[in-house]
């Protein structure tokens, strides 16, 4: 008799559901709670009407998904979660919640920003991951736990984020001020702005990415990101709450010193957002020379690779051409050839989970018993 266990297939219909189903009651709970729960700069972005639909949507394809998955008889327990989370969204009031105009408030979470950004984020990334990816992985590879926790972190408290950032850097870029230069930069168009704003940027981001790889203190904290053994569109996510500050104020800081327009300045955190996730996403495709221009997956996987002759290369986000300056380029030229291992050097230097991970730079100890291996 054959000794191997076979494996429980993992069904894609139950665990949709289980995400759109949980996805919902987020959604309900956000009209409920509308001035402490959802972000005052993201509703900009959307509508009450699209929240409304998208809230519809997201309801029906957890019932479907779920009940579909019941009848094949796969994962009934995580289908059940979706189909019970999906009930309880309509209990709740489902589409039909009502608000008063959403009155100010002193500070808020952004958990409409975490529903949107991981709907549709799913949306194209599994499936363009499972159709092109460069390896065969579930996206329920080891260590998604972690990541949706770091993903749900980071968007959550997205205001106490931008709080953070603008008081560290608004002070020191009035003092820094240089009205000359900032009106010589205003007058150029947009896309010229743009342009010189991601050159500025990426340059910035890439000298204190390779400060936090040559600065041990800085390094216990970069070591978080680096911890992710899978390599997908959420493992990106993982980032330490200091870290995300840091980053995000040493590169915000030269573009308010240089005076670069709102529109360029959005522009950017734009690009910022989409080539983070694709950097990290598993897209197999050969890009060719595109490879040279843009920081493409296969160039930011090598950053990640387990491998020592990569420990010290390729830091920038946008542009190969900043690591070119840097001497700090390096890429197979064989666009076949991809890292065989991800994830620190030393992996018992980092514990597993998101709160180990954010106590472990300000602890004497080094090494964990439980890593994340």
């Amino acid at each position: 008799m054959d000794a191997t266990v076979a494996r429980p297939r993992r069904s894609f219909f139950a665990y949709a559901s289980a995400l759109l189903g949980l996805l919902s009651v987020f959604g309900v709970v956000c009209f409920h709670f509308p001035e402490l729960l959802t972000s005052r700069e993201f509703r900009a972005v959307y509508n009450e009407g699209f929240a409304r639909h998208l809230l519809l949507v997201g309801l029906v394809a957890a019932f479907i998904l779920g009940t579909l998955a019941i009848l094949r008889d796969r994962n009934r327990r995580i289908a059940t979660v979706g189909v019970g989370s999906a009930t309880l969204a309509v209990l709740l009031g489902g589409t039909n919640v009502q608000f008063d105009s959403i009155g100010a408030t002193p500070y808020s979470l952004g958990l409409d920003w975490f529903v949107i950004s991981l709907f549709f984020s799913a949306l194209v990334f599994v499936p363009l991951e499972r159709y092109l990816g460069k390896r065969r992985m579930s996206p329920l590879r080891r260590g998604w736990r972690t990541d949706i926790a770091y993903f749900f972190m980071s968007h959550v408290l997205v205001q106490f984020i931008l709080i953070l950032v603008t008081a560290s850097t608004s002070t020191i870029a009035g003092l820094a001020a240089f009205p000359a230069l900032k009106d010589a930069i205003q007058s150029l168009p947009v896309w010229a702005q743009f342009l010189i704003a991601v050159f500025v940027a990426d340059l910035a981001q890439a000298l204190l990415h390779r400060a936090y790889h040559n600065v041990p203190w800085l390094w216990r904290f970069h070591a978080v990101h680096h911890s992710s053994r899978e390599m997908d569109w959420l493992a990106g996510s993982r980032i330490h709450f200091v870290e995300i500050v840091l980053t995000r104020s040493f590169v915000l800081l030269p573009l308010l010193v240089l005076g670069f327009s709102t529109p360029a300045v959005n522009a950017y955190v734009i690009l910022v957002g989409l080539q983070a996730v694709i950097a990290h996403a598993n897209i197999g495709v050969r890009f060719g020379w595109l490879e040279y221009l843009l920081v493409l997956p296969r160039y930011h996987h090598w950053h990640h690779a387990r491998q020592q002759d990569y420990v010290d290369v390729n830091y920038a986000i946008h542009l190969p051409l900043i690591d070119m300056l840097m001497g700090t380029f390096k890429l197979p030229r064989d666009q076949a050839q991809w890292p065989e291992e991800y994830g620190v050097m030393k992996l018992e230097t980092v514990p597993q989970g998101i709160v180990e991970q954010h106590l472990m730079p300000f602890r004497r100890k080094k090494t964990f018993d439980t890593f994340v291996d």
